[in-house]
């Protein structure tokens, strides 16, 4: 019986994107999809997720693409500028299994501990969870397993009783092979649908 809903947080309850800066610093769209998909890539990014240095990460890919210096830094200086709105169909979802009272909700998400708090100023709803296990802070992310277990056992949960919300498909095999029942998000709507189907919702 699922008595704890575990979120994560990007693309799932959050909107970011690195496209929301750079659309302003590149005329070309082109031009700016070999940047991020080149240059200040997913995996690069994840490395601050996992704890280094926001510092030490720009200075690495400057160091190695110094003809992109400007657009590099900019991706931290102006990181705030990649935040867009809460996904409002998903934050009513995760108000209406808080207000059901039967579930213990967290969060646990990939995400820099430089850049973390300023979330947590924006959107109120991320104060709404039992517990925030935070990548960054912990100096590893999804899909290590043990950043998973770290969760589980920080907060007594059992892995067979706690449903698994995320984006990231990879995520999502990572904790099935933990034996955490998963849901691969792809739009709030599809979420309620599952939901409900297994009766959670």
């Amino acid at each position: 019986m699922i008595n704890t809903i575990i979120f994560d947080l990007g693309a799932v309850l959050i909107d970011w994107n690195p496209r929301y800066l750079y659309r302003t610093l590149f005329t070309d769209e082109q031009e700016m999809k070999d940047f991020l998909t080149n240059i200040c890539t997913s995996d690069w990014n994840e490395e601050q997720d996992a704890g280094r240095s926001l510092q030490e990460g720009t200075d690495l890919l400057v160091a190695q693409h110094p003809e992109h210096e400007a657009n590099i830094r900019a991706f931290y200086s102006r990181w705030v500028e990649m935040l867009g709105e809460p996904l409002h169909g998903t934050v009513e979802i995760f108000k209406q299994l808080k207000a059901s009272g039967k579930y213990k909700i967290y969060a646990l998400t990939n995400w820099s501990a430089e850049t973390f708090p300023i979330a947590l100023e924006r959107f109120d709803f991320l104060g709404w969870f039992d517990g925030v296990v935070v990548s960054g802070t912990e100096k590893m992310r999804k899909p290590t397993p043990a950043f998973y277990q770290l969760l589980l056992d920080r907060y007594d949960v059992k892995a067979d009783e706690a449903l698994f919300i995320d984006d990231n498909y990879r995520n999502i095999l990572a904790a099935e092979q933990m034996g955490i029942k998963s849901i691969h998000f792809t739009s709030s709507e599809a979420l309620e649908d599952e939901l409900k189907r297994i009766e959670v919702l």
